[in-house]
C-alpha cells in the first residue's frame, strides 16, 4: 500500500520520532465557532422559580464541552501549523509546499531540543485544557494526541540518533530521491528550482552531522551492525560521479519544463552544475568516505539491538511505542512461535482434504514456480481482479454494513514506475474529483502468481484498505494529524485481518488460494519469531535466516534480505501482525461479551467508523461499545 512518499515520511518519521508532532503527526480540525456557552446573565429571577445547582450544571454542561472542543480544535490546527514550520522535510512529504527551501540539521543536539521542547509546549497546551467531558472524535483526537506525545518523549531516552544510517533508511538515498525529483520535491516552476537549491546547503551540513553522530555511538557502543553498513556504500557509490550531467541531481536539469524561459533555464543549468560539483558530491564522498575507513572497523558482529548498551529495554520500549502491546519480547516470540505451528496444522489439512500430495515445502515451492499458476497476459490478470471484485461484492452484505461513498476503479501500473511498485497496491481517491484505484502491476508476470489475487484483493481493496482508508477519508472534521497520517499498526493490520475474510466471503474454495494466503499468514507469524529472535533472544542472524527458510520455504537470498530488514528496523515485522491479532481478539471478547447478540457487521462497522488510531486508544474504546470492563 504505501508508496514511495509514504515510505520515505514514515523512514524520516522513525528517525527523528515524533519530532514535530505524534507519529501519525499533529493537529486537530479546522476552528469552529465556539458555542455560544455565554448564558447572558438573568436580569431578576422574578417569579420564574430558582433552577437547582445540579440542574443549572447539566444545563451548562453541553455548552462548556462545546466551547473544549473547539478551543482543542484551535490548537490542533495551530499545532499543525508550527509542526510544518518547524520541520521543512516532514512538511514536503505532506505535500506543504511552502517550507520546500529549507532543510534544518535534525540530527544535531540543538535540533533534538528543540524538538523535545516543542513537543513538551503543545502537550502542556492540550493537556491543559483537559478532557474532561469531551466525547466521540474530540475525545478520541485529546486521547490520541496526548498518548503519542507522551510515547515520543518517552521514546527520548535511547539514543536513536547514533544510528542515523543502514541500507534501509539512508540520508544520501532520501536526499538523491528528494533531488533527483523522484519524491515529494516538486520541480515545475522556477521557484521550485529555487527552492531545491537553497535546500541543498543544508545537506553537507547534515551529512556532517551524521558522521559526528556515528562517531559518538562509536565511542559509546552504539553502532551498526557490519553486515547492514557494507551494503551502504554501494548505494552512496551509486550517487556519487565525477560531473554533474552524469549524476541524479541532474534529472531535474534534463527535464526542466518547456513553460521555464531560456534565459532561467540557462540560470538554473549554470547554478546546478555549480551545486552538483561543489556542494553535493563533495559532501557524499566525505560520508562515504567516513563509512569505509572508520565506521565499518567499528561496526559490531551481532544482529540484534539487544546486543547494545540498555538494548533490550529499547528494544521493549519500540514494540510498545509502534504496537501499544503489553506483552514483552519473550511472550511476543513464544506468541509467534504458537502461531507459526497452528499455520502448519491448518496448511498440512487443506492438503489432506484436497488430496494434494507432497510435503508443504515441496507444495510451496511448486506453487512459486509452476507455470499453470503463472499469467502470459496482462488483461488476463486484470480480468482476474475483477472477477474477484464481483465476487466480494455479492457477499460483501455478509460481513460489512458500511462501505464507503468512494468508488473504486481497477487499473495497470504505469509503465513508467512498474519496475519499483508491488504487485498491487491501493490510492485513495479525491472527493468529486478522481475515483479510488487499485493499482495492478501487470509487468514481470511470471512472478504474478494466480492463488495470490483473491489475497491481495482482500487486503488492498475490500474489505482491506479501500473500506477502511475510505470511510475515514469521509469522517467530517477529522483533524489533519489523524486524517493525514495514521496508525500502521492498526491500518495495516485492518488489511490483514481482511484477507482472513477470505473464508466467510468465499474467496478460498479453490486449496491454492486457501494455501497462499494461510502461507503469507505464516511468513509474517515467523518474522515475528526471527525479530523477536534477533533483538531479545540473542539469535544470530544465520539462525534467523535458517529459521524463515525451514519454516517459510523461502530461498536463502530472500530469508537474508527479510533479516537484514529487520536488524535494521527492529519490531517492524510485528507492527502489522499485532495489529491483526488485536482485531481478532477485540472480536472475540465482544462475541463472548455479547453472546447470541453478537452481530460480526456491527463488531466492525464500530471498528472502523472512527478512523485508525493507536491499538491500546482502540482497546479502550471497543470495551466501552461491549459494555463490559477493561481488563
Amino acid at each position: 500500500m504505501p508508496q514511495l512518499a509514504r515510505a520515505l515520511a514514515v523512514a524520516l518519521a522513525s528517525l527523528i520520532l515524533f519530532s514535530a508532532a505524534p507519529p501519525a503527526d499533529a493537529a486537530k480540525k479546522k476552528a469552529t465557532r465556539p458555542a455560544a456557552a455565554q448564558t447572558r446573565q438573568a436580569a431578576k429571577p422574578k417569579a420564574k422559580p430558582r433552577a437547582r445547582p445540579a440542574a443549572a450544571a447539566a444545563a451548562r454542561q453541553p455548552a462548556a464541552q462545546a466551547t473544549k472542543a473547539a478551543q482543542l480544535e484551535r490548537l490542533y490546527e495551530e499545532y499543525w501549523d508550527a509542526s510544518m514550520r518547524f520541520n521543512p522535510l516532514q512538511a514536503t512529504f505532506q505535500g506543504e509546499t511552502r517550507y520546500n527551501a529549507e532543510l534544518p540539521n535534525i540530527l544535531s543536539a540543538t535540533w533534538r531540543q528543540q524538538s523535545h521542547d516543542f513537543t513538551t509546549q503543545w502537550l502542556g497546551k492540550v493537556e491543559k485544557i483537559g478532557s474532561a467531558g469531551l466525547q466521540g472524535q474530540d475525545l478520541l483526537s485529546y486521547d490520541i494526541f496526548v498518548r503519542d506525545a507522551r510515547a515520543s518523549l518517552a521514546a527520548e531516552q535511547y539514543p536513536s540518533w547514533m544510528l542515523p544510517i543502514s541500507q534501509y533508511y539512508n540520508l544520501g538515498s532520501i536526499m538523491a530521491i528528494l533531488g533527483a525529483g523522484a519524491g515529494a520535491q516538486p520541480f515545475n516552476t522556477v521557484k521550485d528550482y529555487d527552492d531545491w537549491s537553497k535546500r541543498s546547503l543544508g545537506i553537507p551540513e547534515l551529512f556532517d552531522q551524521a558522521i559526528a553522530n556515528m562517531r559518538q555511538g562509536m565511542a559509546a557502543g552504539v553502532v551498526q551492525p557490519r553486515e547492514l553498513m557494507e551494503k551502504v556504500l554501494p548505494q552512496l557509490d551509486a550517487v556519487i560521479k565525477p560531473t554533474a550531467e552524469e549524476s541524479i541531481f541532474w534529472t531535474p536539469v534534463r527535464t526542466m519544463p518547456d513553460s521555464i524561459p531560456a534565459d532561467e533555464k540557462a540560470r538554473i543549468s549554470a547554478e546546478y552544475k555549480r551545486m552538483i560539483e561543489y556542494r553535493i558530491m563533495p559532501a557524499y564522498r566525505a560520508l562515504r568516505g567516513f563509512i569505509a575507513t572508520e565506521y565499518l572497523p567499528a561496526c559490531r558482529a551481532s544482529a540484534g539491538i539487544g546486543a547494545l548498551p540498555n538494548g533490550a529495554a529499547w528494544y521493549a520500549g519500540t514494540l510498545r511505542q509502534a504496537t501499544a502491546t503489553a506483552q514483552d519480547p519473550a511472550q511476543l516470540h513464544a506468541w509467534g512461535e504458537q502461531r507459526v505451528q497452528a499455520l502448519h496444522a491448518q496448511i498440512a489439512t487443506v492438503m489432506k482434504d484436497n488430496k494434494l500430495r507432497g510435503n508443504e515445502a515441496k507444495l510451496l515451492r511448486s506453487m512459486r514456480s509452476d507455470k499453470q499458476f503463472q499469467y502470459n497476459d496482462a488483461n488476463a490478470l486484470l480480468g482476474r481482479y475483477r472477477q474477484v471484485q464481483q465476487q466480494v461484492s455479492g457477499k460483501l452484505p455478509t460481513v460489512l454494513q458500511t462501505l464507503p461513498k468512494a468508488t473504486l476503479e481497477i487499473q495497470p501500473v504505469e509503465q513508467e514506475r512498474a519496475a519499483t511498485a508491488a504487485a498491487a497496491f491501493y490510492q485513495q481517491g479525491v472527493p468529486g474529483a478522481r475515483p479510488a484505484v487499485l493499482y495492478v502491476n501487470t509487468s514481470s508476470l511470471p512472478t504474478r502468481r494466480r492463488w495470490s489475487v483473491p489475497m491481495l484483493y482482500l487486503h488492498e481493496a475490500v474489505p482491506g484498505h479501500h473500506v477502511q482508508l475510505g470511510l475515514q477519508q469521509e469522517i467530517e472534521k477529522l483533524p489533519r494529524f489523524r486524517r493525514l497520517g495514521g496508525d500502521l499498526a492498526f491500518i495495516e493490520g485492518w488489511g490483514l485481518y481482511a484477507e482472513s475474510l477470505g473464508e466467510p466471503l468465499g474467496l478460498y474454495t479453490d486449496p491454492y488460494d486457501h494455501i497462499g494466503y494461510l502461507h503469507a499468514a505464516l511468513t509474517r507469524a515467523a518474522r515475528v519469531v526471527a525479530d523477536t529472535g534477533i533483538h531479545a533472544q540473542g539469535w544470530s542472524k544465520r539462525q534467523a535466516v535458517e529459521y524463515l527458510e525451514k519454516n517459510t520455504a523461502m530461498t536463502t537470498e530472500d530469508a537474508n534480505a527479510e533479516v537484514e530488514r529487520m536488524m535494521a528496523q527492529p519490531g517492524q515485522a510485528l507492527s502489522n501482525v499485532l495489529g491483526e491479532a488485536k482485531i481478532v481478539e477485540l472480536r472475540d471478547r465482544a462475541r463472548q461479551a455479547q453472546g447470541a447478540a453478537f452481530d460480526l457487521r456491527a463488531f466492525h462497522a464500530e471498528l472502523l467508523k472512527d478512523g485508525s488510531m493507536p491499538l491500546d486508544i482502540l482497546e479502550q474504546r471497543m470495551i466501552r461499545w461491549m459494555g463490559q470492563p477493561a481488563r
